[in-house]
C-alpha cells in the first residue's frame, strides 16, 4: 500500500522529481531509507521488505550506487577475519 507524503526540496530539485516510473521511485525510496539502514535504525532485510524487493536486490541497487554493504574498515574487516581463524577447528552446537 501506498500513500502520498508532501515534502520540501529545493526549487532547483523540481526537474528531477517528475521521474515517476517504477524504477525511479524505487531508487527514490531506497535513498530516502539508506540513511537509517546505514545508522542500524533498521536492516537492510527490513529496508527491502518496505520496497517490496529482496535484500540481495537492494544490496545489488545500493552497491550500483556505490554504496557499501559492509561499512568495517579494512582493519575491522582483518580482525574480523582474524577472530573468524581463531575459532577454526571448534565445533558449534
Amino acid at each position: 500500500m501506498m500513500k502520498q507524503i508532501e515534502i520540501n526540496i529545493p526549487e532547483s530539485m523540481i526537474e528531477y522529481m517528475g521521474l515517476a516510473d517504477e524504477d525511479s521511485e524505487r531508487l527514490r525510496n531506497a535513498m530516502i531509507l539508506y540513511p537509517y539502514v546505514q545508522n542500524g535504525t533498521i536492516s537492510n532485510g527490513k529496508a527491502a521488505e518496505m520496497l517490496e524487493i529482496s535484500k540481495i536486490e537492494l544490496i545489488e541497487l545500493y552497491g550500483k550506487m556505490g554504496l557499501p554493504y559492509f561499512d568495517e574498515t579494512p582493519d575491522e574487516l582483518d580482525e574480523e577475519l582474524a577472530a573468524l581463524k581463531s575459532f577454526r577447528g571448534l565445533t558449534v552446537c
